[in-house]
């Protein structure tokens, strides 16, 4: 948890991506390789997915964060690779995923470090709203972006994860961090040989 703080700006924003990225790849904490690949609701998300979508969204962050972009239109290879990012494709595996998540949110949270949110950034096209060209921004509407992006996918991996084994994933994050038994919480243990474990 993001406890409260007199942080500065850009460290407020770094802490509450960090929070909600570490909500997302806990919720693969405990799971096989087959339940992280699982898509227990109604739509084709799985935990796994949502962790290679949220890699595919922190290298795109970089990229506009550091002012590295060439803006192309969002053609049919660039769409299939968005869409292509939810999901583990055959010859991946969920633990390399999480690895690549690992890599790239540290270059990530590095990036943040580094942004003056008065800065200049550019959104990206967002075609499913109907805007199909970047637009000029100040890196504080693209850091609250992320956070509000990352925090919803936070929110489906809890739900998926709950539907997989009635895990919630606030108790996974906690166990993960080393935090005792308390009247609130009482750690999870993973079986051996899973994800995270």
């Amino acid at each position: 948890m993001y406890a409260p703080a007199r942080d500065d700006e850009a460290t407020g924003f770094l802490r509450y991506v960090d929070e909600q990225l570490t909500a997302i790849r806990s919720a693969a904490f405990g799971l096989t390789e087959d339940q992280a690949r699982a898509t227990p609701c109604r739509s084709a998300l799985s935990v796994g997915g949502l962790i290679k979508h949220a890699t595919y969204c922190m290298r795109g962050a970089v990229t506009r964060l550091t002012g590295d972009v060439t803006e192309q239109p969002m053609d049919a290879a660039a769409v299939a690779a968005f869409t292509g990012s939810f999901a583990v494709g055959e010859g991946e595996t969920v633990a390399a995923t999480i690895e690549e998540f690992d890599r790239v949110r540290a270059e990530l949270l590095a990036t943040i470090g580094r942004t003056d949110p008065a800065g200049e950034s550019t959104a990206p096209p967002a075609p499913w709203h109907g805007i199909t060209d970047a637009r000029p921004i100040l890196a504080r509407h693209y850091l609250g972006h992320l956070v509000e992006e990352f925090a919803r996918h936070a929110g489906h991996a809890d739900i998926l994860r709950e539907q997989i084994d009635g895990v919630a994933v606030p108790a996974l994050v906690l166990t993960l961090a080393g935090a005792p038994a308390n009247a609130f919480f009482e750690p999870y243990e993973p079986a051996p040989g899973t994800l995270l474990a």
